[in-house]
């Protein structure tokens, strides 16, 4: 009974309040047509390109170099899409579209802080289920938005000609890197043998101080892919991994090895101390060459594979002039003004029923000025 008076009484107290909670959502809904009327008409352009798909046949070129393939691969890429997205939203990339367009006369700012910031705005990036990279384009001329939104596939179609992006063109920098520290040892190495030469001339070495060369740098060569495969390791295995433990043992093993290669055998072999150090820089030209040869075999690899998997932007919806304005929704805009207007009406109505209430009923009224004294600062 109490609950039938009560729902009684909030439907005594809407009715006698209907003017005002029938003519609040009215004038609201006529304040948002007005202002939406005064709001510039938005087009949006919308663009979809798919990036070039990573190749799986680079797992068989590093599986020939072993510890240096595995230290490549690691720079591959497990989600190339948000590489792609990533430089849509680059500081670079946007600069060139600044310059590119002049945006500082159209969007009437000289700040290049601010233009980015307007850019940004006026930008939607995102990756659909399919893979696919959807870019939307917000302006009022419905021609320069979709000049911006193919704009941005231009852009990006030149810096993936700059950057290394695929896992292929990863693979090469790595090697043209390790390449060029390669080439510069060779360099000096036969430098040094060059100016021994010039002070003691040039010495014939016998067989068993070839054999000593040739061992040596083979083991110098193992050390140096052991020690990478060390260095590759250490980003996801522990100290007490068993297999850097054991690749450690084989890394002390190789190393003394060499060690009394270069100790026991030479000096117990009859080669005067010139000769020794003729011996020991042929040693280090070898062991530069070997190295070079080698790396400069899988740099040229890695170029025939990013040859193969070139990153080449495939368009598939290219942007066109819209049709029809996408912003302001002026239906939703009204309709959304004039729920919002009728609820507050609503809340005011109680609101002040409520303490209409209150002021009739002496308890309550002493109620509320107690409230108040405890409300005082």
């Amino acid at each position: 009974m109490d609950d039938e008076i009560s729902l009684l009484d909030l439907a005594i107290t809407l009715a006698k309040h209907k003017k005002i909670i029938l003519g609040a959502p009215v004038i609201g809904a006529v304040i948002a047509a007005v202002f939406t009327l005064f709001q510039p008409d938005i087009y949006t352009a919308d663009t979809q390109i798919m990036p070039p798909q990573q190749q799986s046949s680079a797992s068989a070129l590093l599986g020939q170099l072993g510890a240096l393939g595995g230290m490549a691969g690691a720079a591959s890429i497990k989600n190339p899409n948000d590489i792609y997205v990533a430089m849509l939203r680059s500081r670079t990339l946007q600069d060139n579209m600044i310059s590119r367009f002049k945006l500082q006369q159209i969007y009437k700012t000289k700040s290049s802080e601010a233009l980015r910031r307007t850019l940004s705005a006026a930008t939607k990036v995102d990756v659909g289920k399919e893979g696919i990279i959807g870019i939307s384009v917000d302006d009022r001329n419905p021609q320069q938005a979709v000049m911006l939104a193919n704009g941005y596939v231009d852009e990006l179609q030149r810096l993936t000609q700059v950057f290394a992006v695929t896992e292929a063109s990863q693979r090469r920098l790595f090697f043209e890197k390790q390449q060029q520290q390669a080439k510069q040892a060779l360099s000096d190495a036969e430098i040094n043998l060059k100016q021994l030469q010039e002070t003691t001339g040039i010495i014939q070495l016998d067989a068993q101080s070839q054999l000593i060369i040739s061992t040596a740098a083979g083991l110098k060569s193992q050390i140096a892919m052991k020690e990478v495969e060390l260095g590759a390791m250490r980003t996801f295995a522990t100290g007490n991994n068993p297999d850097y433990i054991r690749n450690q043992q084989l890394l002390s093993a190789l190393r003394a090895q060499l060690a009394k290669l270069e100790t026991g055998t030479v000096a117990s072999s009859e080669v005067p101390e010139k000769s020794l150090e003729y011996l020991r820089k042929v040693r280090d030209l070898k062991y530069a060459e070997s190295i070079y040869e080698m790396l400069a075999k899988q740099f040229e690899m890695a170029k025939i594979e990013e040859a193969k998997e070139s990153s080449v932007i495939q368009v598939l919806d290219k942007a066109v002039v819209p049709e029809q304005r996408s912003k302001p929704n002026r239906s939703m805009t009204v309709l959304f003004a004039a729920a919002v207007t009728g609820f507050l009406a609503v809340l005011w109505v109680l609101i002040t029923e409520v303490f209409r209430n209150i002021k009739l009923d002496n308890e309550s009224q002493a109620q509320l000025q107690k409230l108040r004294n405890h409300l005082r600062w």
